[in-house]
């Protein structure tokens, strides 16, 4: 372990439990032909990315190369794949000579941004002073701002990887990073006009002094010969949908030189043993033929659907590898028995309330989409009025209903959208009683990044107070994602709870009606693998902290409750046991498994068919 990125070396002569001559001998990847330095792999929530990052500076590192692995996803499960603690810090990987990780969390990030610009009037201004400027600093904003800041380090900090001969970065979901990959142009833009006058002025302090390095940070993104965007994929038509739209917007600010990876394309050899494997199969081979032709101009690599959990050294080292696994030691393994319940029996008691606010929660490619989207069409089959909602800047709920149902509505929070609508209030209202120079400031400081922050937050409030009347069910971004939001809705609880309190008047803020059961339904979403269950686990004690207490857990797409046949589909229905298991006597109160399907559960008729159907019991 290290003190800090910012002063950390890579120490020389580290051991390897597993000398590189001893490596598998992989396929050859397009990807991998003569990478620069710097290797990007961003893509929609649970695609693979961190397996890929890490298999990849794997096969780096036994080539000799020395190697930093670099997480920018609030939520980084680097350190669990590689079964040790990482963290904010550079640290050495001990089984592998030559590579060392560094998880960029964005809390630890703004708390060292935030001393920084505290620390020097700490003593000197009155304490109610330096109370409200700490406060100023608490929001989404200061954490995204001084995440970013570490990151765009990285890229043009000599000093910090003169030890490195490649980073290797495990991005957040694409939305997350998309805004990320963004965010030097935005603030360097933001930096020349001028910083304004008001919402920003505590995170924005300091920034000035970082122009230099904001405008490095996007010259050595748009090089290719020093940065290469590998987009990671499943074989499915949203995904692959979203992708396209990433490849575009990323291509929009520089980063035009791309290459696709599909992760988890299941072997043909597969479908002539099981109606499941061949009805699968048959949808990926699907999705390919009709990949967007901006996908299909890429340079691209197939990975084979694994078996086994790609958790240690030993699974990752076999991920670009056609040698398969030893399966001696699961001869003769049961299939785990399922017991757990149906999706309709959850919403059997979500719908005795008659009203109130569903969240579904955690990591990406989870299916919380799809899930939010069968909840709210069984509510609304019931007669009851639903809202369906998302925040998360990459989900197509629209594509996930496909079609119209009596008392449900749709909408989606948009961060576009939200912010050009609270500019315009913003300059209607304040900026009606300004003279013209006044109003040039304030437009001015309206271009800042962080009035995304409360134009997001403004829209999601709007939308907890709809379930004071109605259902709203809200598919949520991925876990980083959410929990940024939620940190804006604490801030936010704070301040009020500091104006308020004192003068002895009833308030309720957004966040009191998350933490309040009778008012908010919080479903954590995860897939019966080791890394899905961790990070869930996580975001609970995440919630409970925030005082808010899940209502229930939803295994999804589950092979062992499928019926599955085929032997690596038995192999994975094996694997499945102890997380099921683990989630029934260590996590949740209360938790429903959802089976694989056949049919990719898209329209209004599968939807409903999905929040009915009852699992298989063996």
């Amino acid at each position: 372990a290290f003190r800090c990125c910012r002063c950390s070396r890579l120490p020389v002569g580290v051991a390897a439990a597993v000398p590189a001559a001893d490596f598998l001998k992989v396929n050859a990847m397009n990807f991998l032909d003569k990478p620069p330095r710097f290797l990007f792999f961003t893509g929609k929530g649970g695609v693979g990315k961190t397996s890929i990052a890490c298999a990849t500076a794997l096969v780096l590192a036994a080539q000799g190369r020395r190697v930093l692995l670099v997480s920018t996803d609030p939520a980084s499960n680097v350190g669990q794949v590689f079964g040790i603690e990482i963290g904010n810090h550079i640290t050495a990987i001990p089984a592998v000579s030559g590579l060392a990780a560094l998880e960029i969390d964005p809390q630890a990030a703004a708390q060292v941004y935030r001393e920084r610009i505290v620390g020097p009037v700490r003593g000197l201004l009155p304490d109610a002073v330096v109370r409200g400027i700490e406060e100023q600093l608490s929001g989404a904003c200061t954490t995204e701002i001084a995440a970013f800041d570490e990151f765009t380090a990285l890229l043009v900090d000599a000093q910090l990887t003169t030890d490195f001969d490649h980073i290797i970065f495990d991005t957040a979901p694409t939305g997350h990073t998309i805004r990320l990959l963004q965010l030097p142009g935005a603030w360097s833009g933001f930096l020349e006009e001028g910083k304004g006058d008001a919402s920003c002025l505590g995170p924005l302090a300091g920034l000035e002094k970082q122009r230099s390095q904001y405008k490095a940070a996007v010259d050595a993104l748009a090089d290719p010969a020093r940065t290469r965007l590998v987009l990671v994929a499943r074989a499915q038509q949203a995904t692959l949908r979203e992708v396209a739209r990433t490849h575009e917007e990323l291509a929009a600010i520089g980063l035009t030189r791309q290459y696709l990876v599909i992760n988890g394309v299941l072997p043909a050899a597969e479908a002539a043993l099981d109606p499941l494997a061949a009805a699968l199969h048959a949808r990926e081979q699907a999705a390919l033929a009709a990949m967007p032709e901006v996908l299909a101009a890429l340079p691209r690599d197939d990975l084979p659907l694994k078996p086994f959990n790609l958790v240690g050294l030993d699974a990752l080292r076999q991920l670009f590898t056609d040698v398969p696994p030893d399966a001696a030691a699961e001869t003769g393994q049961p299939v785990p028995v399922v017991h757990g319940a149906s999706l309709a029996s959850l919403v059997d008691g979500i719908a005795a309330d008659g009203h109130g606010l569903v969240m579904l929660m955690g990591k990406g490619g989870v299916g919380k989409t799809t899930l939010a989207a069968a909840v709210a069409v069984e509510l609304a089959r019931r007669g009851l009025p639903v809202h369906l909602t998302t925040s998360d800047p990459a989900a197509h709920l629209a594509d996930t209903l496909d079609g119209a149902l009596p008392h449900l509505k749709l909408s989606r929070i948009d961060p576009h959208a939200e912010t050009e609508r609270y500019r315009a209030h913003i300059l209607q209202t304040r900026g009606a009683q300004l003279d013209a120079q006044g109003r040039a400031l304030l437009e001015e400081d309206l271009r800042s990044p962080c009035t995304e922050e409360i134009a997001v937050f403004q829209a999601f409030s709007r939308i907890i107070r709809e379930a004071a009347r109605s259902f709203v069910v809200m598919d949520t971004a991925p876990t980083g994602h959410t929990l940024l939001l939620l940190d804006a809705t604490g801030a936010y609880h704070r301040e009020i709870a500091r104006q308020m309190g004192d003068k002895g008047m009833h308030f309720t803020t957004p966040m009191m009606q998350l933490q309040d059961p009778q008012q908010t339904k919080v479903l954590i979403v995860t897939l019966a693998e080791t890394t899905p269950v961790l990070e869930a686990a996580n975001l609970q004690a995440d919630l409970r902290r925030a005082g808010i207490e899940p209502w229930a857990w939803v295994i999804n797409n589950s092979v062992a409750a499928a019926g599955a046949r085929s032997p690596l589909l038995l192999r994975r229905a094996r694997n499945e046991g102890a997380e099921i298991d683990a989630v029934a006597h260590r996590h949740a109160t209360r938790y429903a498994v959802v089976p694989m399907l056949q049919d990719e559960p898209v329209g209004v008729e599968r939807l409903l068919a999905l929040a009915s159907g009852a699992v298989v019991a063996r």
